[in-house]
């Protein structure tokens, strides 16, 4: 079992900054990917950073150059810098903790016990004009 805690987010103006942080916490061999997702009100929910245990970083396109996605492996812990915030940016920003070594690996080579992702409660990030 994996545990999910997200901490960080709160409100800012355009152009601001805010720092997210995400601990990964239980049996650790079901860790290994982790990342962040975002869904905005009446939106699905989209990816945002992804971060794998080896520190390989991948981001979505409305976020490169403004986001940074950085891991305490030994921790099981990440974190997300948000710069240039713009309002676009308002959603509720979820951590996603994942057996796989890569997103599109597939979960059946993995033990039984960890053939599944885990998400934390969500954190409300609010960008004001």
């Amino acid at each position: 079992q994996v545990h999910v805690v997200e901490s960080g987010g709160g409100s800012v103006q355009a152009g601001g900054s805010l720092r997210l942080s995400c601990v990964a916490s239980g049996d650790s061999i079901c860790v290994r990917l982790m990342g962040w997702y975002r869904q905005a009100p009446g939106k699905e929910r989209v990816f945002v950073a992804g971060i794998t245990n080896t520190g390989g970083t991948r981001y979505a396109d409305s976020v490169k150059g403004r986001f940074t996605i950085s891991r305490d492996g030994d921790k099981n812990t990440i974190y997300l810098q948000m710069s240039g915030l713009e309002p676009e940016d308002t959603a509720v920003y979820y951590c996603n903790a994942d057996p796989r070594q890569d997103y599109g690996d597939s979960y059946n080579l993995l033990p039984y016990h960890c053939q599944r992702e885990y998400w934390g409660q969500g954190a409300q990030v609010t960008v004001s004009s």
